[in-house]
């Protein structure tokens, strides 16, 4: 290896290897309840996420329009996850299992609306309504509905009732979707962790202009470097 200017080439070879200290350092686990840095700014993220997410009183009072009576047959991918989703639909309307599909009937609102009132229980980190209805964990419940109601949307598809397909899917991605996902976390404001907050912006500008800085620096010790080519007139 050819090195035409030793003191970039030693200036980015030092910043490299001190990179890479910090970012080892990273994976482990002395961030906080034995979490490393990574999965740290994962939950302090998704905690402050969490307070802007809450679409339930919205979501409940959409679900309202699918005051509809329809005929739903679900297709799920076993018997045991049809025996699950039919014990779910069953708390509110009628449904039945036979193989892996599902024939529900009843008031597509109702259904939409209990499926709310769990998003909603699973929001607050309260998994016993679940426990309670269905004998079963409050994310496996969540799960339960999301299979269900994705097969729902599908086969109203099929029936060319397109309107309440879609009001499925919106209970489905802003209601039992950020249900499921938020499970377990506690919501902190934006305005609450504000040093924390700034410390990470921060931190992700100056680590990424580090490491580019070291390359550069490598690089130019090397005798590399990138030169603007001469302009030639036709």
């Amino acid at each position: 290896m050819l090195v035409r200017n030793k003191k970039s080439f030693s200036l980015g070879g030092i910043m490299l290897v001190g990179f890479s200290v910090v970012f080892i350092s990273m994976f482990t686990p002395n961030f906080g309840d034995g979490n490393n840095a990574f999965t740290a700014a994962d939950k302090l993220f998704n905690s402050i996420s969490k307070g802007s997410t809450y679409y339930i009183p919205a979501i409940r009072e959409a679900a309202k329009g699918g005051d509809k009576q329809v005929t739903l047959n679900l297709h799920m991918a076993s018997e045991a996850e049809a025996a699950k989703v039919s014990t779910i639909f069953g708390s509110v309307a009628e449904a039945s299992a036979s193989g892996s599909d599902v024939t529900v009937t009843g008031n597509l609102a109702a259904i939409l609306g209990r499926a709310v009132d769990d998003s909603d229980a699973m929001f607050a980190n309260n998994e016993e309504p679940l426990k309670a209805a269905y004998n079963l964990g409050g994310q496996e419940g969540m799960y339960m509905w999301w299979k269900g109601l994705k097969a729902a949307e599908k086969n109203l598809k099929k029936q060319e009732l397109f309107k309440e397909a879609a009001l499925v899917n919106t209970v489905i991605n802003r209601g039992v979707e950020v249900g499921y996902n938020y499970y377990g976390i506690q919501p902190e404001s934006a305005s609450s962790r504000t040093g924390i907050l700034a410390f990470s912006l921060i931190f992700y500008v100056v680590y990424t202009l580090w490491f580019g800085y070291s390359i550069f620096f490598l690089c130019e010790g090397m005798g590399l470097a990138m030169k603007g080519g001469k302009k030639k007139e036709v």
